[in-house]
């Protein structure tokens, strides 16, 4: 007699990443709340910026940080989707063609699909410096036809459109800043949980793989090149989405937004926020806004602090903000961040010494160079500084000595406490690996 052992189906059921569900539902409440906490008018439009800049830096991150692929023409692509996205503007105000101006961003995103996809198809072919300088001379051509095409570039006064078109709905006119400001934060929130899920797919596994070593998935079967390529055009969608929010919050389209200087802020930004970390180029983007809006108000030598920034972080934080708050988190895991926090105070401290003697001394050239004609005097963080007195000078450059001094003790105390801090976790995560 024979035994049939009844087999019944068996269910298996992953257990919910409770971690990721409170991080996007927080990033989705601070996008809703953020207007409400900042309620100006100049606070709506840096949040506008920001938004779009999160965007744009995200999708320049798919090429740059997924995919290794150093690009020096990445606003081509967010710029032609703002120019399409302005015209279509045009021809819904004139009637001429019937869509809800929510969508405009759209037309962006498929404009700047299909410019990558033209332009992507002989860039991609090759790869490192050969890509980097391929980019660059696309950049050029095409912010060269801008000029030379006015009848679609508008030439060096752009191309101007009305975003409030036809009868409100539901209210919503796009007229006021902060309605933009909610259709920016919804296509900000899907963009960047589409570009996460998209780093979790094979394609965008094979896609890290191609920028980590290009000749082993060559060997397995893979071609690097259309890897590259599927990568390249889905950076150039989510760029032209930024491109069309662009379009509808400035409702003025120029040049500058497909010239060399804006790719270059690109780069310089998702590099600052982190290239190596997802939510790197979401720190970068909003630095960027805070550089190019804000600190260019305060002072007219933000460029050269900008380029100091980046002189420092490339030599003490490769990897951006993101890799600092990265390594801090491990170490506050284990429970040991507080034994670094008076150094890290210290280390505040002594920088900040050393950026107030530098800035000091920033201004002042500044002031000689451009400002003659105000007279020697010039207002410095409350302060009132004299160009043409010795003690002014003297007590900058005192700042600057005394602070280098104290930050290299501070900095060399800081490096042993963090060595030893190291290796005591090293030493628990192979105890615990041995339980």
């Amino acid at each position: 007699m024979t035994h049939v052992r009844e087999t019944r189906p068996h269910f298996h059921f992953r257990p919910w990443n409770v971690a990721r569900w409170l991080l996007w539902g927080s990033f989705a409440l601070v996008l809703a709340l953020a207007p409400v906490v900042w309620n100006s008018g100049l606070a709506h439009t840096l949040l506008s910026q920001i938004g779009i800049a999160i965007i744009v830096c995200l999708s320049y991150n798919v090429i740059f940080g997924q995919g290794g692929m150093l690009s020096f023409g990445h606003a081509v692509y967010s710029g032609l989707g703002a120019y399409l996205a302005i015209h279509t503007l045009n021809l819904v105000s004139a009637g001429a063609f019937a869509l809800p101006v929510s969508l405009i961003p759209l037309v962006g995103g498929l404009a700047g699909l299909g410019f990558a996809a033209l332009l992507g198809w002989v860039t991609t072919k090759k790869a490192g410096t050969t890509f980097a300088m391929i980019t660059l001379g696309i950049g050029e051509l095409v912010w060269s036809m801008s000029l030379m095409l006015p009848e679609f570039f508008g030439g060096e006064a752009g191309i101007t459109g009305d975003r409030v078109v036809g009868k409100p709905v539901m209210g919503i006119s796009y007229g006021p800043q902060v309605q933009v400001y909610y259709l920016i934060a919804v296509y900000c929130f899907v963009s960047t949980a589409a570009m996460f899920a998209l780093t979790r797919t094979p394609l965008g596994r094979i896609l890290n793989a191609v920028r980590d070593n290009p000749e082993r998935v060559e060997f397995i079967g893979y071609s690097t090149q259309t890897v590259r390529y599927l990568a390249f055009m889905i950076a150039g969608f989510f760029a032209g989405i930024g491109g069309g929010l662009t379009a509808l919050n400035f409702e003025i389209v120029t040049a500058d937004v497909v010239g060399a200087a804006r790719s270059g802020a690109y780069l310089l930004f998702v590099f600052l926020g982190g290239a190596t970390f997802f939510f790197g180029p979401i720190i970068g983007g909003v630095l960027m806004v805070v550089a190019l809006v804000l600190l260019s108000e305060w002072t007219k030598a933000w460029l050269l602090y900008l380029g100091l920034i980046f002189l420092f972080m490339v030599m003490y934080a490769p990897g951006g903000i993101a890799s600092l708050l990265m390594m801090n988190l491990r170490v506050a895991a284990f429970g040991k961040l507080g034994r670094i926090a008076a150094s890290y105070l210290a280390l505040a401290g002594t920088a900040a010494t050393v950026l107030l003697g530098v800035a000091a001394m920033i201004e002042m050239v500044y002031h000689r160079q451009l400002n003659a004609a105000l007279g020697p005097e010039l207002k410095f963080l409350g302060a009132t500084l004299h160009t043409g007195h010795v003690e002014s000078w003297f007590g900058a450059v005192f700042l600057v000595v005394v602070g280098v001094a104290l930050f290299e003790l501070t900095r060399r105390q800081f490096r042993r406490e963090w060595d030893t801090i190291q290796q005591e976790i090293e030493q628990e995560i192979k105890r615990r690996e041995a339980l």
